[in-house]
């Protein structure tokens, strides 16, 4: 049974109860896979072990400003009253993510990697260097460049000329075409363990970014069980693991052709799993196989794997799980693209997962 750890609840004197409240109701909002009244359901029972609200500010309140605020509305369900949440609750949940995984990510001291390339761009690197022809004049460093210019003019004679310039170094960015493939096998809420819900922060997280930072970039969202099919960014705080095996080859076919039509020439998977691919699809017919691994399966995921380093598409694989027979899988599938693969913790997935995909947005300048 999945269960969920609290500490006792101490309000800040300063803070709006309201703020407060949404906080934990986002989280548990995804926990339910937007299921608003049981959400509010769990915030009521945590209302009364942990006294979140007072005699001036209370649940019924706070669902009130819920709907007041349009992050929550009622809706006509098989003759019964019940909310849903609106799309500007969704936005909400995917800011949230990303706030709470840069959060993190600010914590830690390790993961912070860096690049050596640069190039045109539009984020500064800490370097300098004189100007050169073709430049963008928006690269321009105003105080060094003055400095230089009083330094060989002097006051008397100030003017400002092409050597004086100094340009900020930029990184190179790239327009990538990222394909998001998420695991929702019975595997991911197994054992008592919820796997999913990281899983799903981190691929509201990383669609914020993208569409927030990079908004030339484009993100497909694939989830993968029996099958393979894509969802909408809308979708993702409701998604749900089923009774599936794990039909890695559905994803990565799919991932492909969503690929092949984009004609950005950046493309990447990023697939998060916590499995070994136990499921392949024969004409209509499932050949499934849940015990060790499977050759028939193993071999057509890694033929495709391959076949995804042969057309330039880099994999990157986020195992959330370490059973000594998985990591050699992961090493071959791994070896088979020429791709990455990370064994992650639940709490350092999001840390991974966006420290890759900004790094893989810097690119050389050639």
């Amino acid at each position: 049974m999945i269960g969920w750890q609290f500490r006792d609840f101490v309000p800040s004197d300063t803070e709006d109860p309201f703020q407060r409240l949404l906080k934990i109701f986002k989280d548990l909002l995804v926990h339910t896979s937007g299921d608003v009244s049981e959400a509010l359901s769990w915030l009521t029972e945590l209302d009364k072990h942990y006294k979140l609200t007072d005699e001036n500010y209370g649940i019924a309140d706070f669902i009130n400003d819920l709907i007041d605020q349009g992050l929550i509305s009622q809706q006509n369900k098989n003759g019964k009253l019940g909310f849903s949440p609106t799309s500007k609750m969704e936005l909400a949940l995917r800011r949230q993510a990303l706030d709470d995984i840069f959060d993190q990510l600010k914590k830690s001291k390790h993961g912070n990697h860096t690049t050596k390339m640069t190039g045109q761009g539009d984020e500064f690197t800490s370097e300098l260097r004189p100007y050169e022809f073709g430049d963008k004049l928006d690269a321009i460093a105003i105080s060094e460049t003055l400095k230089n210019a009083q330094i060989n003019h002097g006051l008397d004679d100030f003017r400002l000329t092409e050597k004086d310039l100094q340009i900020h170094e930029t990184y190179y960015k790239s327009q990538t075409s990222t394909v998001l493939m998420i695991d929702i096998s019975h595997s991911m809420i197994l054992y008592g363990e919820d796997r999913i819900t990281p899983a799903k922060k981190v691929a509201m997280a990383l669609s914020e970014l993208i569409i927030t930072k990079y908004p030339k970039d484009t993100l497909d969202i694939i989830v993968f069980g029996d099958d393979a099919w894509r969802i909408e960014v809308k979708d993702l705080p409701y998604l749900q693991v089923g009774p599936y095996h794990t039909n890695t080859v559905a994803g990565l076919e799919l991932a492909m052709d969503i690929l092949r039509k984009r004609k950005n020439p950046n493309k990447q998977i990023m697939m998060i799993t916590d499995g070994k691919p136990t499921c392949i699809k024969k004409g209509k017919q499932y050949y499934k196989n849940s015990f060790g691994l499977d050759r028939k399966i193993i071999n057509r995921t890694l033929g495709l794997a391959a076949n995804c380093r042969k057309i330039n598409i880099p994999i990157t694989t986020f195992m959330i799980a370490r059973d000594p027979y998985l990591v050699r899988f992961v090493d071959q599938f791994t070896k088979a693209n020429n791709g990455k693969a990370f064994y992650s913790s639940l709490e350092g997935l999001g840390e991974f997962l966006f420290m890759d995909y900004k790094q893989n947005k810097r690119n050389r300048k050639n």
